[in-house]
């Protein structure tokens, strides 16, 4: 599958642009396709910068005026957080070493590290993460959330949801909404059923005898 060269994902602190490859032209013709189509999406939303292995950094720069001045993005002086640039140098450490050592699964889905993102995912956003990832708001539809541990969201799910990437079966995702578009635990998927159905109560997803099922939460169960 065609990866795509420009994807804008978001933090808590707002957004970023990631980029593939270093053609800039098509970079930017791939640019101009995603804002013609979803271009109220990105409305109002607070840049954080363009982040590339590859750009130049006047090729960066170049990027980020046509944001400010042909999309009218609202560009922040405060720039992508330093634990962004982290996650990418683990994730690239990690490739490097995958010939000569098998990924383990994320083991901390009871007390390893949680990611908090304050605000509601709109779509096209995207937040990727090596433990769990705890939404305190909505999910709404073409969001991606995708953990190697749990999901939680405090709020409605309607986008996709993908936990326990890297085989941990035992990860869960839940919401007070639970009506994604699709749902998956390691490389099992769960698809919503045709006619939604509102609880009110929290819903949890896990997997059971290798199915995804859902149910709704009782903590006195």
């Amino acid at each position: 599958m065609k990866r795509d060269l420009v994807t804008f994902k978001g933090v808590s602190e707002g957004v970023y642009l990631d980029v593939v490859g270093n053609d800039l032209e098509a970079i930017k013709d791939e640019l101009n396709t995603k804002f013609n189509n979803a271009s109220s999406f990105f409305k109002g939303a607070k840049f954080l910068g363009v982040r590339s292995d590859e750009l130049s950094d006047d090729q960066i720069m170049e990027i980020k005026l046509t944001l400010k001045y042909k999309y009218e993005m609202n560009i922040s002086n405060e720039g992508i957080p330093e634990y962004i640039e982290e996650y990418y140098t683990e994730n690239v450490n990690e490739n490097e070493n995958e010939n000569d050592t098998k990924t383990k699964p994320f083991d901390g889905i009871q007390e390893g590290v949680t990611k908090f993102i304050h605000g509601t995912l709109r779509s096209g956003q995207e937040v990727d993460y090596n433990g769990n990832i705890v939404i305190i708001g909505d999910v709404n539809p073409g969001a991606f959330i995708k953990a190697k541990g749990n999901i939680i969201v405090l709020g409605s799910l309607r986008g996709v949801a993908h936990a326990g990437i890297g085989g941990n079966y035992d990860s869960i995702v839940a919401a007070y909404n639970l009506l994604p578009m699709q749902l998956r635990i390691g490389d099992i998927i769960a698809r919503s059923p045709d006619d939604e159905i509102e609880y009110k109560s929290p819903e949890i997803a896990r997997i059971i005898e290798g199915e995804v099922f859902i149910e709704p939460y009782l903590p006195n169960k």
